[in-house]
């Protein structure tokens, strides 16, 4: 399998589309074709790590490390990503929990699987790659879990100072010495500027071998994808009906991989994008005019992306704006909204949601009554509350367990560099910390 980029340079391998992250034109990796999946042939009890063979194998057909597949993937998953079905319901609703893994977020399968890969392909103990990760509250936390302490591999973590909860902003800064975490002085929209800067600077990118963890890189979006496979499948197996997807979406990695896995075949229904009130997406889908703008802060900060980098991977396989709007929809939820579903959610349900969460059980409220009845769905939950207990707490009005995974890392002393948001400070620190 050879990967292109979006905007046309390649054809490159899957090992160099990892390695480089992002395209030297720019653009973002694509598959050259979109592999059908004989999700058929899966056993009607196969395990989240079978599909996940099943359907990475024809993206790594060439690949170096195609011969490591099972352990790559055992190495992703863990940890379990259980569907539940959401009690007292109007129709058919389940959830789809991915805040089980080490930093209680979606996150964690993206980055445990990069990792797993670029530790085959390279781990180089003088000349290390450098991972460098903008992130808007999940991502890098995430990334610097899944890479922390590993040979030949470094990571630098941008994220926007002020502008994440207590409890992401330290799971961003508490990491061993091949992790530097970075507080900029602006917004996500900012940190995700510098990377790319960053990485299209030819000299910058070889002096310390920029690689990307963002959703950029084709290594964050493959794994995802298999959740959506796998719960899907099952679903049809049990029920014989295609599920639909609600999913909180940011950067669109997230719900870009289950238009991806369904574009490979996979019996997904309807897909519905949830933003915050960072309408970027939403606007574009209404008006077909494309227009970046600065992100606003909001409760489900993780989602708070104002140029959000996958609609041009949405874009160049799924269509302009008429195309897409034939395929998938938006729906934009405010922080007024958010606050009211998490206290419902918790009369309701009996258990607490995060922001992101939230936005996209009012999304699945907001439905026609016949649509929720007639159409299967799933609620992708993206976080843990615990996380954002700040916010969550006073509304349901009790504490929110903390995950024992995450009170290990809230554990560790946090350590970090503030810089502002320009290439000339970028620069300064990584000479600094990096050409001692």
């Amino acid at each position: 399998m050879k990967y292109f980029s979006t905007r046309g340079a390649g054809p490159v391998s899957l090992d160099e589309a990892l390695l480089a992250g992002i395209a030297s034109d720019g653009g973002l990796f694509l598959p050259e074709k979109m592999p059908r999946i004989d999700w058929h042939s899966l056993a009607t009890d196969a395990s989240i790590c079978a599909t996940g063979e099943a359907f990475l194998r024809p993206f790594f057909v060439g690949s170096s490390i195609a011969g490591d597949l099972k352990e790559v993937v055992a190495e992703t998953f863990s940890f379990p990503l259980p569907v539940t079905a959401l009690p007292d319901l109007h129709g058919s609703c389940d959830l789809l929990e991915l805040y089980h893994g080490p930093t209680a977020a979606f996150k964690d399968v993206g980055a445990g699987f990069l990792a797993a890969c670029l530790g085959r392909l390279a781990g180089d103990v003088k000349n290390p790659l450098t991972i460098l990760v903008a992130t808007s509250g999940d991502t890098g936390g995430a990334v610097a879990a899944a890479f922390d302490g590993r040979v030949g591999l470094r990571v630098v973590v941008l994220y926007p100072d002020g502008k994440v909860s207590a409890r992401q902003a330290h799971q961003l800064s508490c990491w061993g010495d091949n992790v530097l975490s970075l507080a900029v002085d602006g917004s996500f929209d900012d940190c995700q500027a510098l990377v790319k800067r960053a990485m299209a600077d030819e000299h910058l990118a070889e002096k310390y071998r920029f690689s990307s963890a963002n959703s950029i890189n084709i290594g964050r979006l493959l794994p995802q994808a298999i959740y959506y496979a796998h719960a899907s499948v099952m679903h049809h197996a049990k029920l014989g009906r295609k599920p639909g997807f609600i999913i909180p979406t940011g950067n669109l990695g997230n719900a870009f991989a289950c238009f991806l896995a369904r574009e490979c075949g996979l019996p997904i229904g309807d897909i519905i994008l949830v933003t915050n009130e960072n309408r970027t997406i939403n606007d574009y889908l209404e008006s077909a005019e494309w227009k970046p703008r600065s992100s606003v802060q909001t409760l489900a900060s993780a989602m708070d992306v104002g140029n959000p980098s996958n609609m041009e991977r949405l874009r160049h396989l799924g269509g302009e704006a008429a195309q897409l709007s034939k395929q998938l929809c938006a729906v934009s939820v405010n922080d007024a909204q958010i606050t009211q579903q998490i206290g419902q959610n918790f009369a309701e349900f009996g258990f607490a949601t995060c922001p992101h969460t939230a936005t996209a059980t009012h999304a699945w409220r907001l439905l026609d009554p016949q649509e929720q009845l007639d159409k299967d769905w799933i609620i992708v939950a993206t976080a843990h509350p615990a996380k954002f207990e700040q916010i969550v707490e006073p509304i349901i009005g009790t504490t929110v367990p903390l995950p024992a995974d995450l009170a290990d890392t809230l554990a560790r002393p946090r350590q970090f560099l503030e810089i502002d948001a320009s290439m000339a400070a970028l620069e300064k620190v990584l000479a600094e910390e990096f050409c001692t």
